[in-house]
């Protein structure tokens, strides 16, 4: 049996919609629709426009439809943000954006009340001030959370929109700070010690687990015929996005290269250890009981933000123009620490970044192709930390790095990664969070069967993967640099 299936897949800059068929022996994806993720800054604070983000959602869905019958749907996106739900579940408001500095407010008001090392023994997460339990934190007191009755993560948003269901995908529910990293339950004792209401967290859905279908007035909106089931997915985009990993044995890290860059390795249970919470190892859960034992770095976001600087001062910033001429720039001529948390909010990037290289001493990037060759070398450097460290941590085997997401485009960057890290890089697919998103999908509906090996079969026998090897003698070059800018590790 072959089904036709909706992913969506919602990323910080843009959202897709792709149609996929599925069979025992069939992996094939199209996008369908594609449209932009535009936050919106109101009274001073960073928004989502979540109602335009499901007006996208609906086209793309239609947009499926036009092309024949759609089977199923899964939602995954970015984590941590909340839509508040009044008690006749009417949105309160626009989600904040995890990178308004209001949330930082909310960091000193927990830990007066669950200090750092406690908070990480329950929920595994590496300290990030965007964090959902620092969100609420923030927003204690305001007008919004008083009358809240139920906080929905941004999959459970949409999802509750196009069925009527309420629920917490697991994976994405593990991103909050508030899910037992080790039960994996609502951890009600830190809820109530923060002063948090319960009813504010739905119960929590599996990835593979129906939570609904379509609204007749979606059918309606749409052009779909019902009954069209939506289907919990690895929700977290990276949960899925590792699910679309194609690893033929359990000895690899993995690189989901995005806005964001998700480095770690896959476990059975948490690591939860203090030398993991100082090296800001997190523990999030993945599909079938796994566990996503990584360090978020600053990813693409550097890069991103660099182009959008250049194009508003007029600066051509072509993003093969730019790979183009980083390729010609002299390796290791400045380096900067990719985590460092100046380059969190959104601003003039390229400035940011000479500013860091004149205090640490080193060239000052005075082109945009400096820049970017930069950015490039700093991510490897901090991609190959992130590896060792992740090994050494969880005592995980590596023998090769899975590079996935919008990164495997960026042919230098995977180079550069393979030197780094002086192991082979297999890169691709690029989509691999809509393929994973399909294929949870697909089993949930009794199409595919098996665990994540007998999925990942599938994606090895379907989608192709570009094998990058280290440059012979290159080691001793990534040494001294590392040793030279003496980042942290």
């Amino acid at each position: 049996m072959t089904v036709r299936l909706a992913a969506v897949d919602l990323g910080a800059s843009s959202g897709r919609v792709m149609a996929a068929r599925v069979g025992p022996d069939r992996l094939d994806l199209t996008e369908v629709h594609r449209f932009p993720n535009r936050p919106v800054r109101v009274g001073g604070t960073l928004h989502w426009d979540v109602l335009s983000l499901h007006a996208g959602v609906l086209e793309g869905l239609r947009a499926a439809g036009r092309e024949g019958p759609v089977d199923g749907v899964g939602i995954d996106s970015w984590a941590v943000d909340v839509g508040l739900l009044d008690a006749d579940g009417a949105l309160l408001g626009n989600p904040v954006h995890y990178r308004d500095p209001r949330h930082e407010t909310g960091v000193p008001v927990v830990h007066a009340v669950v200090p750092p090392d406690v908070l990480y023994r329950v929920n595994g997460l590496q300290h990030l001030p965007f964090n959902t339990v620092f969100q609420l934190a923030a927003a204690r007191g305001t007008a919004q959370l008083a009358a809240a009755r139920t906080a929905l993560l941004i999959p459970d948003l949409l999802a509750y929109w196009l069925t009527g269901a309420v629920g917490a995908e697991v994976t994405n529910a593990s991103t909050t700070g508030l899910l037992d990293a080790t039960t994996r339950e609502w951890a009600w004792a830190l809820v109530d010690r923060l002063g948090l209401d319960r009813g504010l967290f739905p119960p929590l859905r599996q990835p593979g687990e129906r939570l609904g279908e379509l609204r007749d007035d979606v059918l309606a909106e749409t052009g779909l015929t019902g009954p069209v089931p939506v289907v919990a997915v690895g929700s977290h985009d990276t949960a899925s996005a590792v699910v679309g990993v194609p690893a033929a044995t359990d000895r690899f890290a993995y690189v989901s290269c995005g806005t964001w860059s998700l480095v770690g390795v896959e476990l059975e249970k948490p690591v939860l250890t203090e030398a993991g919470r100082a090296a800001g190892f997190t523990n999030e859960l993945g599909v079938d009981g796994t566990v996503r034992y990584l360090h978020n770095v600053m990813g693409l976001w550097l890069l991103q933000e660099s182009q959008r600087s250049w194009t508003a001062q007029g600066v051509p910033a072509e993003l093969a123009d730019l790979l183009a001429g980083a390729a010609q720039v002299p390796a290791f001529r400045a380096v900067i620490d990719a985590d460092d948390p100046r380059f969190l909010p959104p601003g003039d990037m390229p400035a940011r970044i000479a500013a860091a290289c004149a205090e640490t001493g080193q060239p000052v990037p005075r082109t945009p192709a400096e820049t970017v060759r930069c950015v490039l070398d700093s991510l490897a450097m901090a991609y190959r930390r992130t590896v060792r460290r992740a090994a050494e941590l969880s005592g995980r085997a590596v023998e090769v790095v899975h590079l996935v997401g919008g990164g495997v485009r960026n042919t230098l960057l995977c180079q550069l990664t393979a030197d780094a890290c002086g192991l082979p890089v297999l890169a691709g697919p690029v989509e691999a969070a809509a393929l994973g998103n399909v294929l949870v999908q697909a089993r949930g509906l009794g199409v595919l069967s098996g665990g994540l090996p007998e999925l990942r079969a599938l994606l090895r026998n379907t989608q192709d993967a570009q094998l990058y090897l280290p440059t012979p003698g290159s080691g001793p070059a990534w040494d001294a640099a590392e040793r030279r800018i003496a980042l942290p590790s």
